[in-house]
């Protein structure tokens, strides 16, 4: 596979909304970068807040600006930028030109349209599936919003 324009750098693309960042994230992150070998660059595509509103049927806590901020900070990701409005595959793809698309365990539905997308236009890039880290209480951020609300709400 031949890299991207990064010299020879491995390009690893991984992306989400990053809502409450928590240690799932940071796991997810660590194994989509370690995907790429030692010279991995990871670029993060963090959802928009109107893309996270028109899929999960509500707006993120944290603005993307922020989550962009947020997950750029973390040592493992090399670039975070903000996703596209037209949460177009082929839009993501032309521009970053990923080696690598690292998809989480729940992201069943963009394997299939990632894979599709990338047999229809013979596009050598390799898919890899990031699993769950452990049963850690507090592994996602709607565990994180309960346990919000069950502390609150007493």
């Amino acid at each position: 596979m031949a890299n991207q324009e990064t010299g020879n750098r491995t390009v690893v693309l991984a992306s989400g909304v990053f809502d409450l960042l928590h240690l799932g994230h940071v796991k997810f992150l660590e194994e989509a970068k370690r995907a790429g070998g030692g010279n991995a660059e990871l670029i993060v595509v963090i959802a928009r807040d109107s893309t996270v509103e028109h899929i999960k049927g509500r707006k993120p806590v944290v603005p993307e600006d922020q989550r962009r901020a947020l997950v750029e900070s973390l040592r493992v990701v090399d670039i975070a930028v903000l996703g596209f409005e037209s949460m177009d595959i082929a839009e993501v793809v032309a521009k970053i030109k990923p080696d690598i698309i690292a998809l989480g365990y729940d992201q069943e539905k963009m394997v299939q349209d990632v894979e599709a997308y990338l047999k229809m236009h013979n596009l050598p890039v390799k898919i890899v599936r990031i699993g769950k880290f452990g049963a850690d209480a507090l592994d996602s951020s709607s565990k994180i919003r309960q346990k919000i609300v069950e502390k609150f709400s007493r």
